[in-house]
């Protein structure tokens, strides 16, 4: 099968291949997905960087990428959830890197795998997993409610515009951070949107004086306005600075779940939540799509077409 792969740490642009690979083993409890589209998350080109190698043990060669959407392929032993034919998606990540999903077909734990809404095409399905769990995660565990005002640091981002929608669709209000040029895009997603940088605690006191009763940062290095305008009793957590532990906060990274996945396609599903591709790449130019999704200038999910 043809895959991107890499057999050493270094910059996208220097150590991606389009090269043949054997067609992965699918042990028990394990589904092969014939790739139909995968999505570009930093934490790729991070690992591509060696940035986890004290984390996770690497395999060389490396194909990378952990979102896939596509059609089964086969079934492991031991695998009814699933059968050849289903359309589905997944946050593919394994306890090792090795053998991820920018390839035409990977092999999935059966956990990590839902249905494929059809609200969301190939490329919105595969934008969806890393980035809406992500969010999805980190609100249930800070206990998401509807009478929360919530505070999204970095809403227009990848894992923030879904916080915003996830939040909106529980019935919480929700507040913003994002440069001008974004504000237009967080009021259609439905939160109020305020400018970061330099006075950004008055900003929000100004609209929520009685406080904010849930924080959620996906940027680093806001922890000060967190704590300025969070109401006595109020939750935060943060998917990047460990140090929010520290101020009674949680840290948390995204676990790979198909029910937490199924129940965020059944969002998309009811309208409450929608995917923005911002571009998409054919396979063979893979190394400009982790270019592009380096640069941190693009608004939405940056998609790998594999097949069609």
């Amino acid at each position: 099968m043809k895959a991107i792969t890499y057999d050493r740490y270094g910059e996208p642009g220097d150590i991606l291949d389009v090269t043949d690979q054997p067609m992965p083993k699918v042990p028990p409890g394990e589904v092969c997905i014939r790739v139909r589209s995968v999505s570009v998350n930093p934490v790729d080109w991070k690992i591509m960087g060696g940035h986890l190698d004290q984390a996770m043990p690497t395999f060389f060669p490396v194909i990378p990428g952990w979102d896939v959407a596509g059609v089964v392929e086969s079934v492991g032993f031991d695998t009814p959830e699933f059968q050849p034919g289903d359309e589905v998606f997944a946050y593919a990540r394994k306890d090792f890197v090795h053998g991820g999903t920018f390839a035409e077909f990977t092999s999935v734990p059966a956990r990590a795998v839902a249905p494929r809404p059809a609200a969301l095409d190939w490329d919105q399905a595969a934008g969806l997993p890393l980035a809406g769990l992500t969010a999805y995660q980190l609100l249930n565990r800070l206990h998401l409610s509807a009478n929360d005002t919530v505070l999204v640091h970095a809403a227009a981002g990848g894992v923030g515009s879904f916080a915003v929608q996830i939040a909106r669709s529980q019935g919480a209000r929700v507040i913003g951070t994002a440069s001008e040029g974004n504000h237009d895009y967080l009021r259609e997603l439905g939160a109020e949107p305020v400018t970061y940088g330099d006075g950004l605690v008055d900003r929000v006191r100004e609209l929520a004086p009685e406080g904010i009763d849930l924080v959620v940062d996906f940027v680093g290095g806001v922890l000060d306005v967190t704590r300025a305008v969070l109401r006595d009793g109020g939750r935060h957590g943060s998917i990047v600075d460990p140090s929010v532990t520290e101020a009674g906060g949680l840290w948390a990274w995204v676990r790979p779940s198909g029910g937490d996945l199924q129940k965020l396609g059944e969002m998309a599903e009811r309208g409450e939540l929608t995917v923005n591709v911002a571009e998409t790449f054919p396979l063979e130019r893979a190394a400009e799509a982790f270019q592009r999704n380096q640069s941190g200038h693009v608004r939405g999910k940056v998609v790998v077409q594999v097949s069609r």
